[in-house]
């Protein structure tokens, strides 16, 4: 059984054998995966906690801290615990059992943190935005595309934290893959970093592709018939939800090219060419998305000379049809002067003749404005 916990007195660590009897509890609880956006039912952020050895799943050793100190011990292996959004005094505890830099806690615990590597002595701080795509029946000046989270991962020579924030982004399908690769697993924890970042960019290019879904539907409509008629504030929404989508990807890209080029001491020299793998992939995201952004620009500029086209042909029509209009306006206008001596104003037929006249200057200018394309 494994040890995941309840670790809703980890400030109780203060007092002795605080964190041990808070473990001891853990271990009577059954494992539970949050593979659901929702808070431990056991009461606390523990989502899993783990000791691999060679690769392979180990059986529990006591508590959290005998298995700590089994490993440390030992010298090998090393102990995977999962967090989902802790709060202060849930992860105060495990910042002083792990040794873990105030400032890196900070980050964790409050999040919204942009994509960053930092050291703190022995120990290696990660940050990685996860993206989502949210599905959507129509797209609308409304609608939320793109939905963000963050994972934070503290990597020591014996031992993995990862922090998850967010309503997607489960790492428990990660985690059975990388115990059904040994091999790999074995590694250390720097192979769970690297199937960490592998796992986001993944995301990062499966969320493109549904973006290029929305905007190839935006562009076919923008340039059909009556393209014109598009809201503009469905290019804008996607415009706004691919910037968030290049938030989180852009700055990632300098941690990978640090962790696939230099030296970094909690990372296993062979792990560094898989770093450079996903490096790569986050560049050619990173490239799709700046086309993107271009194609959108084009895009929204099609749809301002589209509606200024239509404009323009409206205003052509009304221009035909004024003048039109303003051939009985002038005939009826000047037979409207209240003068007693006009051409053909007593005359019989004088009132057949002025239809006549009306009509077949209209019929001429309508002629005229329909072969020039105005009507």
């Amino acid at each position: 059984m494994s040890m995941a916990g309840n670790l809703r007195k980890v400030t109780s660590l203060g007092r002795a054998g605080g964190l041990r009897r808070v473990a001891r509890l853990a271990r009577r609880r059954p494992r539970v995966d949050l593979s659901h956006p929702a808070r431990s039912p056991l009461g606390s952020s523990v989502v899993n906690c783990v000791t691999y050895r060679d690769g392979h799943r180990t059986a529990a050793r006591g508590d959290l801290v005998d298995a700590v100190k089994h490993v440390r011990k030992s010298g090998e292996g090393f102990v995977w615990l999962g967090l989902h959004e802790p709060t202060n005094r849930e992860f105060a505890g495990i910042a002083e059992l792990f040794d873990l830099h105030p400032l890196a806690v900070e980050d964790a615990v409050e999040a919204h943190q942009r994509p960053k590597l930092e050291r703190y002595g022995e120990t290696l701080f990660a940050v990685f935005k996860t993206v989502c795509y949210v599905e959507h029946e129509e797209l609308t000046a409304t609608s939320e595309v793109v939905d963000t989270g963050e994972i934070m991962v503290f990597l020591g020579e014996d031992f993995v934290i990862t922090v998850r924030h967010g309503r997607h982004g489960s790492l428990g399908p990660l985690r059975e893959g990388l115990e059904s690769d040994p091999e790999q697993l074995a590694k250390g924890p720097s192979a769970v970093l690297h199937a960490i970042a592998d796992h986001v960019v993944d995301d990062y290019l499966t969320v493109i592709d549904s973006v290029q879904e929305d905007m190839d539907e935006v562009e076919t409509e923008v340039f059909a018939e009556h393209g014109a008629r598009v809201d503009p504030g469905r290019i804008y929404q996607l415009k706004r939800e691919l910037l968030e989508l290049k938030r989180a990807v852009v700055p990632l890209g300098r941690p990978l090219e640090e962790l696939a080029t230099r030296p970094v001491r909690a990372v296993a020299p062979e792990i560094q060419a898989y770093f450079r793998d996903v490096s790569d992939h986050l560049q050619r995201a990173k490239e799709q998305i700046a086309a993107f952004d271009e194609l959108l620009n084009s895009i929204l500029q099609a749809h301002l000379a589209r509606v200024t086209v239509a404009q323009n042909e409206d205003m052509r029509k009304i221009t035909a049809w004024a003048a039109i209009i303003a051939v009985p306006t002038m005939v009826c206008g000047m037979y409207g002067m209240n003068f007693d001596h006009m051409p053909e104003l007593h005359w019989r037929y004088g009132y057949g003749m002025v239809i006549g006249v009306i009509s077949v200057a209209c019929a001429v200018l309508y002629r005229a404005f329909r072969r020039g394309g105005w009507l």
